[in-house]
């Protein structure tokens, strides 16, 4: 009689089992596709070893399908430098002027406020080799955005003040505000004929009020360069500024050299 109950209890113990391995399978599933899909997303980053390239919450082979990158080839010691900015915080004359003194090419993404009120700094942008990008013109999450028109009409907008401003066409190259997006949003800026960009090395630099001391800020922006390495920084940071000028002078004491968005994508 225990035997039988015993039998009757490991069998109800084995379904169960199975039952829960299938609820993990299918969960693993369901979580890896959310990189692929039209699931909304925030671009994320696992960092292992200092000096590797981290792991994207979408792979580069994946990304590549639709003109989308985070980083360059693994081995060669290239630094893409990269800013954003939703307005003037002051600190962007100083950047250049760093910028200029280590011949570095930058680019920046840049929102429609920051078009309308800095028109001479987008200027100065332009005419010392920089790009500006396409960081939308009023900054939305961009994965709610699910009609290609509405989409569309964030990045063309932009376009046509930046055209009235430099008298250029906009370089074709596009930054989710707050790296949200979905599978559906990178197919519409690739129709549109832009390459999203995303990036492998950032730190949190945007809080106006809370800005990181310079200690903080090398912690996290010297150990973890890697070859490859599109660096986001906000040129609304004070403690950017301030610490650019010795930033890129270690970074090419060890060994790297800048390239630009055009060197990343071609």
């Amino acid at each position: 009689m225990v035997l039988r109950i015993n039998k009757k209890l490991f069998m109800i113990i084995l379904m169960a089992l199975i039952l829960l391995a299938v609820i993990f399978c299918l969960n693993i599933i369901k979580n890896l596709s959310v990189t692929v899909s039209t699931n909304i997303s925030n671009w994320g980053l696992k960092f292992n070893a200092d000096g590797t390239v981290p792991m994207g919450n979408a792979s580069k082979d994946f990304l590549k399908k639709y003109n989308a990158y985070y980083v360059g080839g693994p081995d060669e010691k290239y630094i893409y430098l990269t800013f954003d900015a939703g307005f003037e915080n002051g600190n962007t004359a100083n950047i250049l002027d760093v910028l200029k003194k280590h011949d570095v090419k930058a680019a920046f993404f840049l929102v429609g406020h920051y078009l309308e009120k800095e028109p001479e700094l987008v200027e100065r942008m332009v005419e010392e080799g920089h790009i500006v990008g396409n960081h939308t013109y009023h900054h939305p999450d961009m994965s709610l955005v699910s009609d290609k028109e509405s989409f569309a009409r964030e990045l063309t907008s932009l376009e046509e003040l930046y055209k009235e401003i430099t008298g250029q066409e906009m370089p074709k190259y596009y930054r989710p505000p707050q790296g949200k997006f979905n599978e559906e949003n990178l197919r519409m800026a690739d129709e549109l004929g832009y390459k999203t960009i995303f990036w492998s090395l950032a730190y949190v630099d945007w809080y106006k009020d809370k800005q990181p001391t310079k200690e903080h800020a090398f912690s996290k922006l010297i150990p973890r360069i890697h070859p490859g390495a599109v660096v986001l920084l906000h040129s609304t940071s004070e403690t950017n500024e301030q610490i650019l000028d010795e930033l890129l002078t270690r970074w090419k004491d060890l060994g790297y050299t800048f390239k630009t968005l055009d060197d990343l994508t071609k």
